[in-house]
């Protein structure tokens, strides 16, 4: 189990990176053609779409905030930190395994840009979930 130091710095580590990838986020809606895409929903179920898309970018961007700057409180020990990263740890668990046994991912574009950039979500979702394992399990005190 790493020191609550190295915790630490992984914690603002995975905060900037969550960021980073709201940021990244923005284009999605452009590289996945969501307004063609999107247009033969009815407007409430479009509507309830973007809603969405939305809860997860403003969740995405918490964490990334929490994250950054407030390592020490997601690792005092307390009950507040223990649910808040067993939280986050289940958010982004639940997201690695749809990402890999869910999503039907043959109508992603296949350059070489867009592959990079699907691989690299997986190594963040992946190193994300790492990264509030080890935060819960030392607010649980298991080392």
């Amino acid at each position: 189990m790493p020191e609550e130091r190295t915790l630490s710095t992984l914690l603002r580590v995975a905060g900037l990176a969550q960021i980073v990838l709201i940021l990244g986020s923005v284009g999605i809606p452009l590289v996945l053609n969501w307004k063609e895409g999107l247009a033969p929903l009815s407007k409430l179920t479009r509507q309830m779409f973007l809603v969405y898309s939305l809860y997860i970018w403003i969740t995405n961007l918490c964490f990334g905030v929490l994250s950054l700057l407030a390592p020490g409180h997601l690792l005092d020990g307390s009950v507040l930190a223990a649910c808040v990263t067993g939280f986050i740890l289940g958010y982004w668990l639940l997201r690695m395994v749809i990402q890999w046994s869910y999503f039907d991912i043959s109508e992603l574009p296949s350059t070489r840009l867009h592959v990079a950039a699907r691989w690299s979500l997986e190594v963040l979702f992946t190193a994300l979930t790492v990264v509030y394992a080890l935060a819960f399990t030392h607010n649980l005190g298991i080392t």
